[in-house]
């Protein structure tokens, strides 16, 4: 199993936790460290939607809460046709914390693109404009 097929199975799986008892819209991310570990998220959905939380950014949270701290790609998985990219809430959080990751997308069947972090969000407002 390769390095990629590991982290996008591992979205899959998390995908499977979320809670979207509204929308239906389920979504698993999987954040791979510097030393090689997997940490996972998946969305959690409230009744007023604007407290939902996506996948990406429990992941990443979850990760910064562990203590990890440098990172090299994301996978996220929706059961869609076509990619499914972070939101512009998302993109922030993985830019400011994790940089310019690899940014693997993949439904339940395979991978459907591979962006650069950097190519999805191409102006980012971050420490350096403060």
């Amino acid at each position: 199993m390769t390095a990629s097929s590991r982290l996008i199975d591992a979205a899959r799986q998390a995908r499977a936790h979320a809670v979207a008892s509204f929308s239906g819209f389920k979504v698993g991310a999987a954040l791979e460290t510097s030393t090689g570990e997997i940490v996972t998220g998946c969305n959690i959905e409230n009744a007023t939607y604007g407290l939902t939380i996506c996948a990406e950014r429990v992941a990443m949270f979850k990760a910064l809460s562990d203590g990890h701290h440098h990172f090299t790609r994301v996978a996220i998985v929706a059961d869609t046709v076509a990619p499914t990219p972070p939101c512009g809430a998302c993109r922030q959080i993985l830019w400011e914390f994790g940089g310019d990751l690899e940014v693997v997308l993949a439904n339940l069947t395979g991978t459907t693109g591979i962006h650069r972090l950097k190519d999805l969000l191409p102006l980012p407002f971050d420490a350096r404009l403060l």
